[in-house]
């Protein structure tokens, strides 16, 4: 395990809390109220997950004999509460049941397994064999999902505006990810490294999707969260790596706010400083540099990004120049001075952003 410097204290959702902050103001309640109950969960797991800096996060470790080429899944259900882990409702190995929720967290867990394993020879998120753990049907009426350091966590949505959360598999590869950014290069979640750290969720998340679907880069859509959406809403997805800023614009949820270069970066303090927001930028210069490579994404593109999370040279506190100098060493590293290294310069050249 490669870990820089600890692990940082980050609470991670798949819905930005902007959204959900616009919602929770609309007047019409069957909106609001889903949404400020959702923020109200959201802050206190915020608060437990800086907890564990204090107190510490349970050690997980495999069971005993498990294999470590294999998933360890188990799933609960916590009734629509907000007790955690709730109770056991499928394990690994186990058929599948009358719950589809239930079944579709258990696909998406071991399709992130199998990316990692598959792709890049890594044993589950700590590549030690962390057993995968998480829990369906959280709160009433919740609109997120979120991975808490320990394990995934899954609401229904509200059915106005959110579906269930486990109906995208590249959510659920997202919030996984999140884990091996924590267990790896443990991006701060503030700002560039923050939208760094989102941003590679979004890859990784994506990669998971288009492997399960046996997609090639031109034929992936690179959208976020497909299908999330209920059909009220004017929108295909929470984001676009492809045309970042233009997976919706909904008289709700207003406009997809992403920017797709460093020309119209936003400036913010909410949002931990954008991190849901910039992290448009690092999305479009990976789909850029994966459809110019060609091919399947997750073999050459995805083995770049991997490299540098994985290297031990990413610090924490990385912008996006140091972690785009990163890919464009890592390119030269496997592949030499030929059309892949070319295709990662234009790619964050594209962009704005700038390679040492």
């Amino acid at each position: 395990m490669t870990t820089n410097g600890g692990f940082e204290p980050v609470f991670c959702t798949i819905v930005p809390p902007h959204v959900l902050d616009r919602l929770a103001r609309h007047e019409d309640p069957a909106l609001s109220g889903p949404a400020r109950r959702s923020l109200e969960h959201d802050a206190y797991q915020r608060t437990k997950r800086r907890l564990t800096t204090v107190i510490g996060a349970p050690s997980v470790a495999p069971p005993a004999g498990a294999a470590a080429d294999r998933p360890h899944r188990t799933v609960h259900d916590a009734g629509h509460t907000q007790d955690l882990p709730g109770t056991k409702v499928r394990e690994e190995g186990s058929e599948p049941g009358s719950d589809a929720t239930v079944n579709r967290a258990y696909a998406g867990l071991g399709a992130t397994f199998e990316l990692y394993l598959k792709a890049y020879g890594r044993h589950s998120i700590d590549d030690s064999g962390l057993p995968l753990d998480a829990t369906v049907h959280f709160g009433e009426g919740y609109d997120n999902a979120f991975w808490n350091g320990e394990q995934m966590v899954f609401g229904d949505g509200d059915n106005e505006i959110f579906l269930d959360f486990t109906i995208p598999v590249d959510v659920i590869g997202h919030e996984l990810t999140h884990g091996v950014t924590q267990h790896t290069a443990n991006l701060t979640y503030f700002g560039q490294p923050g939208a760094l750290n989102e941003s590679v969720s979004d890859v990784f998340g994506s990669l998971i999707k288009q492997y399960t679907l046996g997609q090639t880069a031109a034929e992936a859509d690179w959208l976020i969260g497909a299908g999330l959406l209920a059909p009220r809403v004017t929108g295909t997805a929470l984001r676009s790596m492809k045309a970042p800023g233009t997976a919706y614009d909904d008289d709700v949820l207003g406009k997809d706010p992403q920017p797709a270069t460093m020309e119209d970066y936003v400036r913010t303090g909410r949002d931990n400083g954008g991190v849901h927001i910039n992290s448009g930028i690092p999305n479009h210069a990976f789909y850029l540099a994966a459809t110019a490579l060609g091919g399947h994404a997750w073999e050459k593109a995805g083995q770049i990004w991997y490299d540098v999370l994985t290297g031990g040279e990413l610090k924490k506190d990385a912008l996006f120049a140091d972690f785009a100098t990163l890919t464009v060493k890592a390119t030269r590293e496997r592949y030499g001075a030929g059309d892949e290294l070319r295709a990662v310069q234009k790619a964050w050249e594209q962009v704005g952003v700038r390679t040492l």
